[in-house]
């Protein structure tokens, strides 16, 4: 009886050990196969930068955009009217805050 409880804790034992083993050398493997990929990665870019850099058609720099004339706003900027209702928005609120603030 007792022969039989210490072979099966061998066997136990070295399964466990077995499976220990091969999760390392998965985990081993894998990380391996990450690194390698991602050097062949950057060796592929690098490659293909230097060849773009190499043989790609020169562009050339873009002409400066006239300059707008002074006063006019830029495009895309709010008209008067807007500044004018958010700066008379802004005022109010600070107006009534500050009446807030004074008396608690």
């Amino acid at each position: 009886m007792q022969y039989d409880q210490r072979h099966h804790l061998t066997e136990t034992r070295a399964m466990d050990e077995s499976l220990l083993h091969q999760g390392l050398d998965l985990m081993l493997f894998g990380m391996l196969t990450v690194v390698l990929f991602l050097s062949l990665l950057v060796l592929a870019t690098g490659t293909l930068s230097a060849l773009v850099r190499r043989f790609a058609p020169r562009v050339p720099a873009p002409a400066p955009a006239p300059a707008a004339p002074r006063g006019s706003a830029p495009p895309g900027a709010p008209s008067p009217a807007v500044v004018a209702a958010i700066t008379a928005a802004v005022a109010r609120h600070r107006q009534t805050t500050s009446r807030h603030k004074e008396h608690p």
